[in-house]
């Protein structure tokens, strides 16, 4: 079978036959002049640079990781801005308004209970202590009872006290004699100071705690667990991450940042605060001072209403 070196090289030509009446000996053939260039000088080029190097493969994540990084920083940046901004009006919207609007609940509440009284409808009963909740509001019920009550319920210590009762101490728990066994075995085996370092020694220390916390409960499976956990050892330590999966995992990241930080600027942009600053982007005093002609607007007219209703 041919190389393909050897397919692509000439055939070597026929000796040619000598002719007749010519001598046998072949004339010598005239030789180069001395500085005339060869085949190989020909075949390489006297200016040719020497080539680059191959680029390494983690060359493009890198350049990606420093891309994604600077367009991470230049994102948070634009949403902490907004953040500031939307802190600032917000506080100003409150000095500003503030007082406006608890006056129109005020009001709101003294015309329900003024129909109220009139009427002596249940509804308007109704909607009258609503419009009065509005401007006392009560304090919550996690806040009346101090974390005694939760979604399940009152807590039996928050029964006990309300019923003027003695708290129940917990029920003793006795554990087990397999379950004693299983302690003390294990407290000789993982006791920290047969530790022979002081990271073997962290290790033991929180295991001992949950042996300590198993036992309190007396909960005999745990134990057995555990001791099945220790016999098997340490888990074997894992091998560092490599160069690309580390790039890999720190675009992963900068991914999830950055879909954070796109749900807080829509946040932002979606409260009521934000969209007012949306709405007037180039002068945000001045949307205060249109709303704070509007609010006293109101004002007057519920004043109005009220002094009708009174008279």
């Amino acid at each position: 079978m041919t190389s393909p070196e050897a397919e692509s090289l000439p055939a070597d030509p026929a000796p040619e036959e000598p002719s007749q009446g010519a001598p046998s000996a072949a004339k010598p053939a005239a030789e180069p002049p001395a500085d005339a260039p060869g085949p190989a000088d020909a075949a390489v080029p006297t200016d040719a640079a020497p080539a680059d190097p191959p680029p390494r493969p983690e060359e493009r994540l890198e350049k990606a990781v420093r891309a994604a990084e600077q367009a991470l920083i230049e994102f948070e940046i634009a949403v902490e801005t907004f953040r500031v901004e939307v802190e600032n009006f917000s506080r100003l919207h409150h000095q500003k308004l503030g007082p406006m609007y608890t006056r129109l609940d005020e009001l709101d509440a003294q015309i329900a209970e003024a129909k109220a009284a009139r009427t002596g409808d249940a509804e308007d009963l109704r909607l009258a202590r609503e419009a009065r909740a509005r401007v006392m509001p009560m304090p919550g019920v996690e806040e009346l009872f101090h974390g005694w009550i939760d979604s399940e319920g009152l807590s039996p210590e928050g029964a006990s006290m309300l019923n003027d009762q003695p708290v129940r101490p917990p029920q003793r728990v006795r554990p087990s004699a397999d379950a004693r066994r299983l302690y003390r075995d294990l407290v000789r085996k993982a006791h920290p100071d047969l530790a022979q370092g002081e990271a073997e020694r962290t290790r033991r220390d929180a295991f001992i705690a949950r042996v300590n916390h198993a036992y309190t409960l007396g909960d005999e499976e745990a134990l057995r667990a555990l001791t099945a956990e220790w016999e098997a050892g340490p888990a074997s330590e894992e091998q560092p991450p490599s160069r690309s999966e580390e790039l890999y995992a720190r675009l992963e990241w900068l991914a999830e940042r950055k879909e954070m930080l796109t749900l807080v600027a829509k946040r932002l942009e979606d409260g009521a605060i934000g969209s007012m600053l949306r709405v007037a982007q180039d002068d945000p005093d001045g949307l205060l001072d249109q709303i704070a002609e509007q609010l006293l607007a109101e004002v007057a007219g519920r004043e109005r209403e009220l002094a009708a209703l009174l008279e």
